[in-house]
């Protein structure tokens, strides 16, 4: 077990993230590996993590209302980011200890010069808790983007294309954990077999539905042991997939036997979900260009037992022969994720609003390759798990202006406040009999 208390490695994962281009899970995956630690220090330091990175900028202000923060060293405001943030966002962490447990982090990190000023700020937002808590509270009316810690700029485009109400509602899902949901793998089990199989493994299991995805699919799992250590997880019954994720498979409108191009699969969840949808009757190719990640494709096909799946050498989509050879495609094309901010907690810090013009371009030169290997009459399915148009129904429309052989049969777009998942943007793309 580490040296280090929880806290301490806490503060060591925020302090060492200095690029916020890295992505949370690698570095706490990489802090745990450096310093062991029991299951329930590993939660905490989880907790720390995400909640300083997902309230940050209200963090910040509050830090700024005590102190001057060009003075405050990186250490010390990540120290006192995590005290504030226990104090005011955690109930279950008595006001003295998250006080006397920074000071003595701060010590323990070689911080002695910055204790007496830590102690100071804290001791007096202990005694200003009611007054402290109301002016959050009063944040979140007169500066919504900041009250919910999001970028101003974000909030303002946001609030443009819906309103006011709608968007504090998406900021309030960005800063709600996600929960966890099961895509139950019919290849391999029933629904009535595999809940009775988790009764027995502890797993305590609601069913959830929605239009796309009918019922006896999808279970939000509500307490269980660690997937590592769940059999019926590790035996392949199942696969941790949001609700969002499966409109794209639907709307590709499988048949059995039916050739499938998966172009953009890791880690594979939509290519083993085809695969389920054709009951392993077909051929599936999952291609995907970053190539390390194909072994994750690879290893969810085996142990969900995909075997129809045909993993491509991921250096480049399958070569184009004199004749279109799929009858679906699937292009699950680069994004900037704004519909999945609640799962990638450091996302709202990395995002410039060019973003959303940015990746056009390749999401267009996808399409456009894309295109010539459907079939006439077969489809291609754009998806996205953005919440923006320049990403979105625009591409498309500049597609099809392009591509006279293609017309948009479906477009949907989901909404966190809608529809109570993952934000995503999914449009069928038919491929003409004739040009």
């Amino acid at each position: 077990m580490s040296e280090l208390k929880p806290r301490e490695i806490a503060a060591k994962v925020l302090t060492d993230r200095l690029d916020p281009q890295d992505f949370l899970e690698t570095s706490l995956d990489k802090a745990f590996l450096e310093h062991p630690v029991a299951p329930v220090d590993r939660r905490l330091i989880q907790e720390l993590v995400y909640g300083v990175v997902r309230w940050q900028l209200a963090l910040d202000h509050l830090i700024s209302l005590k102190a001057n923060q060009a003075t405050v060293s990186a250490p010390a405001k990540v120290l006192l980011q995590m005290a504030l943030y226990q104090l005011f966002w955690l109930d279950r962490v008595p006001d003295y200890a998250a006080v006397n447990e920074t000071v003595e982090a701060a010590k323990n990190l070689g911080l002695n010069s910055q204790t007496g000023f830590l102690n100071a700020v804290l001791r007096n937002y202990c005694r200003e808790e009611a007054e402290t808590q109301k002016l959050l509270e009063d944040l979140k009316k007169s500066q919504p983007a900041l009250g919910h810690a999001h970028p101003h700029w974000l909030w303002k485009r946001w609030q443009n294309r819906w309103d006011a109400e709608k968007t504090v509602a998406l900021m309030r899902w960005n800063n709600t954990p996600p929960p966890t949901f099961a895509r139950i793998n019919s290849l391999k089990i029933d629904p009535v077999t595999l809940t009775a199989r988790w009764r027995r493994e502890g797993v305590e299991f609601q069913e959830r539905e929605w239009d796309w995805t009918g019922d006896k699919l999808v279970y939000e799992l509500l307490k269980y042991p660690p997937l590592a250590e769940l059999a019926s997880h590790q035996d392949g019954f199942f696969y941790i997939q949001d609700p969002s994720t499966l409109l794209a498979v639907q709307a590709l409108g499988l048949k059995l036997g039916e050739s499938v191009l998966d172009a953009c699969a890791a880690p594979g969840g939509k290519t083993t979900f085809i695969a389920q949808r054709l009951q392993n009757q077909g051929r599936v190719v999952a291609h995907d260009i970053q190539r390390e990640r194909l072994q994750l494709v690879r290893d969810n096909c085996e142990r969900l037992d995909a075997h129809c799946v045909t993993i491509s050498k991921g250096d480049s989509l399958p070569a184009i022969t004199n004749r279109p050879i799929y009858d679906k495609i699937l292009a699950d094309a680069p994004c900037s994720n704004t519909g999945v901010m609640r799962r990638r907690i450091e996302l709202r810090h990395r995002l410039h609003e060019e973003d959303f013009t940015r990746l056009q371009a390749t999401q267009l030169g996808l399409l456009n390759r894309l295109a010539s290997l459907v079939k006439p009459g077969g489809a291609m399915v754009y998806s996205t798990c953005s919440l923006e148009p320049e990403e979105n129904q625009v591409v498309v429309t500049q597609f099809l202006t392009s591509r006279k052989d293609f017309v948009r049969e479906f477009e949907r777009q989901l909404l966190p406040f809608n529809d109570g998942v993952d934000g995503a943007y999914v449009a069928r793309l038919r491929k003409k009999d004739r040009p």
